[in-house]
């Protein structure tokens, strides 16, 4: 009998997962630029993982941090072992909405809302993106700032002048249908 219970269960769960229109990436991208008057840092990460749910709208985005590649590598030694702390938080993430989905026909503008963690922190925020739907694709692209202050990123004072407070995130996501 609990053997038929959890093959239900599973036939429901996969059943229902069928219905749903999901879209998704394993290689989005993602870069950040930093402008300061002592220097330009620029990192991108081509590692991205996305999912979308066309039919509510929902976005999930998992960023693995050790990931992102800079030109020079001692700021990719410094970004991940003294700012962002890749060991202790390996990963960024958000979780959020693209609002009116359903109400969009090939490209558009869209705000996305949700939460962004990163560092260990989480913020709400807005997103304005221009989104592509295809039969068989979703795509969206944008930038948006983030003030490191806000996610507890402590920037040494000795390099405080090198790295903006606010840092330039662009993204590109190109899911294709989840089958």
């Amino acid at each position: 009998m609990k053997n038929l219970f959890t093959i239900l269960i599973c036939f429901l769960i996969t059943n229902n997962f069928n219905a749903q229109e999901r879209y998704i990436t394993k290689h989005g991208t993602i870069s950040f630029f930093s402008h300061s008057p002592v220097e330009d840092i620029e990192a991108i990460n081509s590692q991205v993982l996305s999912i979308i749910d066309k039919e509510n709208g929902n976005i999930a985005i998992s960023i693995l941090m050790k990931s992102f590649m800079f030109e020079k590598s001692l700021m990719q030694e410094h970004f991940n072992e003294n700012y962002i702390e890749s060991d202790k938080f390996p990963k960024a993430t958000f979780t959020g909405k693209i609002l009116n989905i359903n109400n969009l026909e090939n490209k558009n503008s869209v705000l996305i809302e949700g939460d962004m963690t990163i560092h260990g922190i989480s913020n709400k925020i807005e997103i304005e993106a221009d989104i592509e739907i295809n039969k068989n694709d979703i795509s969206l692209k944008g930038k948006f700032p983030i003030v490191v202050s806000d996610y507890d990123i402590k920037i040494p004072s000795v390099v405080k002048n090198n790295i903006a407070k606010t840092i330039e995130v662009s993204f590109l996501l190109n899911h294709k249908k989840y089958n």
